[in-house]
């Protein structure tokens, strides 16, 4: 809000009311001249608008994708395609979007060499199952085949005992 104070004996009557005129008419004109500035920014752009920009960034709606996460993919379209090259970078692209953490294993022993395993946890995949094949697909890289590997997190109690100079352990709980 623009702020103008006027000398105590112009402070009453109709010169407040015109002051108060030319305040809202410059708050106004300055929002008319922010409003391309904000339609240039994916976050807060018109959603008609969005759908160039996406276009533009070669990124697809998934279906019920929420309009939140479109405006993030577009927003850090570029940057997930330099980073996508990269071990590191495909992990950036996984926490930018949200999802959550990635580990990444190439060439391992037992697998082709052109097989990429990612491990990611059970609720990841089964709550982002479209948008990680779909981050795979675009930012992958090509002539390599992606496996999911699923890590479940659970407790796991040892119960040890020593009697008579003999060490024991007792089985194995899992509760997950």
């Amino acid at each position: 809000m623009i702020k103008v104070n006027l000398p105590i004996w112009l402070n009453k009557g109709e010169v407040i009311k015109f002051k108060n005129a030319l305040v809202k008419f410059w708050e106004k004109l300055e929002e008319c001249l922010l409003f391309p500035i904000k339609q240039s920014d994916p976050e807060t752009c018109d959603e008609r608008l969005l759908f160039l920009f996406a276009y533009q960034r070669d990124i697809k709606r998934l279906s019920n994708e929420p309009l939140s996460l479109f405006r993030k993919r577009i927003k850090y379209a570029f940057i997930n395609a330099q980073d996508s090259a990269s071990v590191i970078g495909f992990k950036n692209i996984f926490m930018r979007l949200g999802i959550g953490t990635v580990e990444i294993l190439e060439r391992q022993k037992g697998y082709d060499w052109d097989v990429i395993i990612l491990r990611v946890s059970d609720s990841q995949l089964s709550q982002n199952q479209t948008l990680i094949n779909e981050i795979v697909r675009q930012y992958g890289r090509t002539c390599r085949r992606y496996n999911f590997e699923i890590i479940v997190v659970g407790r796991a109690f040892y119960n040890c005992g020593e009697f008579g100079n003999v060490t024991s352990y007792n089985g194995v709980k899992y509760n997950g």
